[in-house]
């Protein structure tokens, strides 16, 4: 099938630019921009709204094997595609966790026989997410793992986690890393300060934070790994993020959209959806974050989809599981950045696409004949009220609950086939 898509509003994160065009596809794949429509093509009326890369999650948690009632490869895969997200690379913290290759190939064909959007999977870096013994790398990156990762729980035997860098630098393997000192951030459930105290609630320094990413640095420079930071929060990273990545280590790092948009304050009444891990920031380190995304220094923005039932949220806020789902919230919240003329929409699709797409190894990402034809269809402006009961994941937990909002999904493409349109679009 061909497609051509006309009056549409071009957002290219590669040429960093957001021009009107026109877009054929054919045979999955992007084929030519700003041309006249094939023969028999059908055309798509884009009406002047935005058409680009379909968004690509990195850290999404699906609750298979282990935890359905939270999370199905078919309810994450529904979300994804009324989110825009056409490519959702999931996390290992299952239950048994994806630590050899065999629990890698179940939730491979599991996804694939469930889901309209592409799902790639990362596999731990130790075995059980323990931090004791390591995973067989080699074998996983055979069974198409794509990164390796424990998650939020940090590797704390700096020799275990120094020889996995080492047989991971070996094999050309990338290690994510959840920079934050374990000792200092146990137990917490805010970020320390005045704030929290007035709360009565347990906090933890940011600077557990830039200690964290000091020590997995410092394994980097002595490794030569391939090393990416989850989500880095506090602007007292930066200045180290900056280092590292001066001195030419190959380093990146990431943020969940939540700390981009929300901060401390909104955890005043104690609303359980506001508990993330790591905790909600100050105003001062949003504000640096978000400039930090403009300047190029954090690449990658991502929801950190992390789905809890009603069961695990109704408890006193120290108490409630740590998370909130982001699938479908990720581009309404994004435009939230756009609105605030703190980020463009290149520099948005950049780091919701483009990057991680890149620091995966993966071709989409791009509006670029040959491309991947994942596309997203959506409106910046759309006002509307997030009513959390209409979100298609199975687990509801999202902080934007009756949260005014802009930005609505239009049409979702994977591979140049529809998988989600609005019905009033």
């Amino acid at each position: 099938m061909t497609l051509h898509f006309v009056n549409a509003r071009l957002i290219d994160p590669e040429a960093q630019t957001d021009a009107p065009g026109t877009l054929t596809v054919e045979k999955c794949r992007i084929m030519a921009r700003d041309t006249a429509p094939p023969d028999g093509a059908e055309v798509i009326d884009c009406a002047g709204k935005c058409l680009a890369p379909g968004l690509v999650d990195w850290g999404v948690q699906v609750g298979e094997p282990g935890a359905r009632h939270k999370e199905s490869f078919r309810s994450a895969g529904r979300a994804a595609a009324a989110g825009g997200v056409t490519t959702l690379i999931a996390r290992p913290d299952t239950t048994p966790a994806i630590d050899t290759p065999e629990v890698l190939e179940f939730v491979r064909r599991r996804a694939a026989a469930e889901t309209p959007v592409n799902i790639r999977h990362m596999a731990t870096l130790t075995r059980a997410r323990e931090g004791r013994e390591m995973v067989e790398l080699g074998f996983l990156l055979d069974a198409c793992a794509l990164a390796f990762t424990d998650g939020d729980r940090v590797v704390r035997d700096t020799r275990v986690l120094s020889r996995c860098l080492t047989y991971a630098r070996g094999l050309g393997a990338l290690v994510v890393g959840h920079p934050q000192d374990p000792g200092l951030s146990a137990g917490s459930a805010a970020t320390s300060g005045k704030f929290a105290s007035l709360r009565g609630l347990p906090g933890v320094s940011p600077m557990a934070e830039r200690m964290g990413f000091d020590r997995d640095i410092g394994l980097v420079e002595m490794t030569g790994a391939r090393y990416h930071a989850d989500q880095i929060t506090c602007a007292r990273t930066l200045p180290a993020l900056e280092r590292a990545k001066a001195n030419g280590f190959d380093v990146t790092a990431g943020v969940s959209i939540h700390h981009l948009t929300l901060n401390e304050f909104d955890v005043g009444d104690y609303r359980t959806f506001f508990k993330l891990t790591p905790p909600l920031r100050s105003e001062d380190d949003r504000l640096a974050v978000v400039q930090a995304v403009a300047d190029g220094v954090i690449d990658v923005i991502a929801s950190f989809h992390t789905p809890q039932d009603e069961e695990s949220k109704r408890l006193p806020f120290e108490e409630a599981a740590p998370g909130a789902v982001g699938l479908q919230t990720l581009l309404p919240a994004a435009m939230r950045l756009y609105h605030a003329d703190a980020l463009s929409l290149p520099q948005l699709w950049r780091a919701m696409s483009l990057n991680p797409a890149q620091r995966l190894g993966l071709d989409c990402g791009r509006l670029a004949p040959g491309a991947p034809a994942d596309l997203v269809l959506f409106d910046p402006d759309a006002p509307f009220i997030l009513d959390r009961f209409t979100l298609r994941s199975k687990s509801r937990n999202t902080p934007f609950d009756g949260a005014r909002m802009e930005g609505r999904v239009l049409g979702t493409w994977v591979a140049g086939q529809p998988i989600h349109a609005r019905e009033d679009a």
